[in-house]
């Protein structure tokens, strides 16, 4: 294998794919990408058994061929070579070495074989569909915040994917800790009903994340029911599913709540995160004191001591108090981009709903704490 490539584009992709490559290993060539040289392109292929990525990216193909050699190695090589240099790749020569050029600079790489490089295929996929880029970012981008990261409940460490009936049929993504929920719906792409419902692995979500953030076509989706991939432009990623059963989140988003409030996002996500600095680490506990067109936040602790600051709302129902953990508030106050936030509330242990008005496929569930 012998080819020459623009140190941009050899980065561009080396950064995507080397990300799904774990730091520590204990199977050597899952420490590798493998590369590729054939068709007047250059071929980059990573995984870590449960995902795997291809991305091709042009190049000047002297002599087709492929090995394997170390991800965060050479993507280190290359971050550091100068702007606007051209790259040298050579495996051709005798015993597993990779040979790399770049003006003055040369470095020569271990490889292993490529015959060890583990292949991960899809396999079938019946359900098919395009998603728009930007519609896929914005499903992602206003759930992930809410995946738990607590391994033992592994069924909640991802994004439910799934087609929702109704009068118009949606498709939503659900994700839930256990103290919040997102709920985002679009509609149903053509090609997607009938589809099962999928979980989507967090560190699928975001790779996936970085891949789309720089394509503005369409992405095609194939899922089975424990598979699924996604491509665009010139990469593939490929990843195993959660194997379990998203619990019945319908259930717990309150459908009596009589209490609505309105508020300025930024206002109250600035006012938020004032009063939360004197609050504990453990706790971020912020008490949220509602009466007319005023909302009193404040937050307190025995070390720090305590802040309270006034903001303006839109509030005609008695007076209640209620806590909420301040970072759960800064996180959904993020995903609004109408302007104004509206919370329906019941009572100050009962789960409270958050809207964009502006956004009426976006929901949020937020649980109270004792403060």
């Amino acid at each position: 294998m012998k080819l020459t490539i623009e140190r941009a584009a050899l980065l561009r992709a080396l950064n995507h794919v080397q990300s799904v490559v774990e730091r520590r290993n204990t199977i050597p060539i899952l420490s590798n990408v493998l590369v590729e040289a054939k068709d007047g392109a250059l071929s980059l292929t990573a995984t870590d058994m449960d995902i795997a990525i291809v991305e091709r990216v042009a190049a000047d193909v002297a002599t087709t061929g492929a090995t394997t050699a170390p991800a965060h190695t050479l993507y280190d090589i290359v971050r550091k070579l100068p702007d606007g240099a051209q790259v040298d790749l050579d495996a051709t020569g005798e015993g597993d070495r990779l040979t790399l050029k770049s003006g003055r600079s040369r470095f020569t790489l271990s490889t292993l074989p490529t015959d060890d490089f583990p292949v991960m295929t899809g396999g079938d996929m019946p359900h098919a569909f395009e998603l728009d880029a930007e519609a896929l970012r914005a499903l992602i981008d206003r759930t992930r915040f809410a995946i738990s990261t607590e391994e033992t409940r592994y069924y909640l460490n991802g994004i439910y994917l799934h087609a929702a009936d109704g009068q118009h049929p949606m498709m939503r993504a659900v994700a839930t800790d256990g103290h919040r929920l997102a709920r985002v719906e679009i509609p149903l792409p053509e090609g997607a009903a009938g589809m099962p419902g999928v979980i989507v692995p967090r560190k699928t979500v975001g790779e996936l994340r970085k891949l789309i953030e720089e394509t503005d076509s369409g992405v095609s989706i194939a899922l089975s029911d424990t598979k699924i991939r996604f491509a665009f432009g010139d990469a593939i990623l490929t990843s195993k599913l959660i194997d379990g059963a998203f619990p019945d989140y319908e259930r717990v988003i309150p459908a009596g709540n009589d209490k609505v409030m309105s508020v300025d996002c930024d206002d109250f996500a600035e006012a938020v995160d004032r009063v939360s600095t004197i609050a504990t680490e453990k706790m971020r506990a912020v008490k949220m004191k509602l009466d007319g067109d005023q909302m009193e936040l404040s937050a307190s602790s025995q070390e720090n001591g305590q802040a309270v600051e006034e903001v303006a709302i839109d509030y005609g129902r008695d007076a209640i108090e209620i806590g909420f953990n301040a970072r759960y508030l800064l996180d959904i106050a993020g995903q609004i981009d109408g302007g104004v936030a509206e919370f329906v509330m019941s009572d100050a242990a009962s789960p409270t709903i958050v809207r964009d008005p502006k956004d009426p496929g976006a929901l949020y569930v937020l649980m109270p704490m004792r403060v």
